[in-house]
């Protein structure tokens, strides 16, 4: 426990950190590669090219000292990033490096405004929320190992299958190299990929989701080849889709993550996804066909056209199902599209159609996407009076903030963004 005073010298330092937290983090992932470059075989090198990782961890520590006096708010963000600490292989050894070259880079960017006082208190400060990541993936890496079917680390998968779902999307089916039983997974979750690829100085880590229903005898990811603008090409993208063949080898951690399907409701759900945010909800939908026949779920999803659309005759065998609604929007359709009435609806989800197609008032609502279909989706629900507890989402990648208001929601934006690799 840290003492009061403490805790005042890092609660004071939170307008320094809003400040100049990205100048701290972006400084800190300097040092620590120069000094670690072997922890750039865990990290995500395009999420540090692009700054978002930098901007994730700016959130986590912002977020740690306006809570430092109580850490206990944010323990479910911490068991969040816990769940991707554990697919990546995340260890205590780790926690050190980390803190050290945090404290260097406060120094660093700060200079004499960080007195060696507040050196000392943020010093105490992180070893208390290391712990607290330690004991939370601790606890993960026995459930994961222990498990029925559970492993440690990464385990040898075959593609047993790979198939072209649409321009931009292909699934790999995945098989155990060893035959036998894997780890049971719940609806929404995803695993980690581990590639070493030809010509790449170091690993490259991927979590996809897992887009098919648990229960099966191989787990399977749908993967969107990442290609030019506004993002650079995706390594490991590319190289899954023109390179793994069917036959190949894949290290793969089990399955982790807590965006997940809660069946123990028997509401109606909806689930909107936009481009492949479809993968998390595929898995959902056949989950709630298969365990609760009963409920009532309504699958949306967004796509530009027809040619990149993944999966959709799977939807469409599912639709015809009495207790399935689904409902495509394209807004880039072909002419192909409209001859062959391929969508529902020309444009986008829009919260007018939400409130005249949905069960606003009682269902759940999960949804998956970029992130400006997913902050359109996120005010529109809050327009129509969701309140936060019927609301479920996910970012591909470190998290940021839905909200559009940042003078309402600075803090909320800061503490949703507790991801550090």
């Amino acid at each position: 426990m840290l003492d009061q005073k403490t805790i005042e010298i890092i609660k004071s330092t939170v307008p320094v950190l809003e400040q100049h937290g990205e100048k701290i983090t972006t400084r800190f992932y300097q040092l620590m590669f120069g000094n670690h470059p072997e922890l750039l075989n865990i990290f995500n090198h395009a999420n540090q090219k692009q700054g978002r990782q930098q901007k994730a961890l700016a959130g986590t520590v912002y977020a740690a000292a306006m809570y430092i006096d109580n850490l206990e708010a944010i323990i479910p963000v911490v068991k969040q990033i816990a769940h991707k600490h554990r697919s990546l292989g995340i260890k205590p050894e780790h926690y050190p490096i980390v803190g050290k070259h945090l404290l260097l880079a406060i120094k660093d960017v700060l200079g004499d405004a960080a007195t060696d006082e507040i050196i000392d208190a943020w010093a105490q400060a992180y070893e208390v929320i290391a712990g607290a990541f330690i004991g939370v993936e601790a606890e993960m890496y026995g459930q994961a190992a222990n498990q029925t079917g559970g492993w440690d680390g990464f385990r040898n998968f075959i593609v047993d299958r790979k198939v072209i779902e649409s321009d931009v999307i292909t699934s790999f089916y995945l098989k155990p190299e060893d035959q036998k039983e894997i780890a049971g997974f719940e609806p929404g979750q995803y695993i980690s990929i581990l590639l070493e690829i030809k010509g790449e100085k170091f690993t490259h880590i991927r979590q996809y989701s897992l887009s098919d229903a648990p229960g099966k005898h191989y787990y399977r990811i749908s993967v969107k080849r990442e290609a030019g603008t506004p993002n650079p090409d995706g390594v490991v993208s590319n190289y899954l889709h023109d390179e793994v063949k069917e036959g190949d080898i894949l290290k793969v951690s089990a399955p982790a993550g807590d965006f997940v399907l809660n069946t123990e409701k028997t509401n109606p759900v909806v689930l909107l996804s936009g481009g492949v945010g479809l993968t998390p909800m595929m898995s959902m939908l056949k989950t709630v066909v298969e365990l609760q026949p009963e409920r009532k779920v309504t699958f949306v999803h967004a796509a530009a056209n027809g040619n990149v659309h993944a999966l959709r005759e799977e939807v469409e065998e599912l639709a015809q199902l009495d207790n399935v609604n689904s409902c495509i929007f394209y807004d880039s359709p072909t002419e192909d599209d409209r001859q062959n009435n391929r969508f529902d609806v020309e444009g986008y989800v829009t919260r007018e159609w939400l409130q005249e197609n949905v069960a606003i008032e009682d269902a759940e609502f999960y949804f998956c996407g970029p992130v400006p279909f997913m902050k359109a989706i996120n005010g529109s629900l809050k327009g129509l009076g969701v309140t936060e507890e019927r609301i479920h989402f996910e970012f591909f990648g470190p998290m940021g903030s839905l909200e559009n208001n940042e003078k309402d929601t600075a803090i909320a934006e800061r503490s949703e963004e507790l991801v550090t690799v």
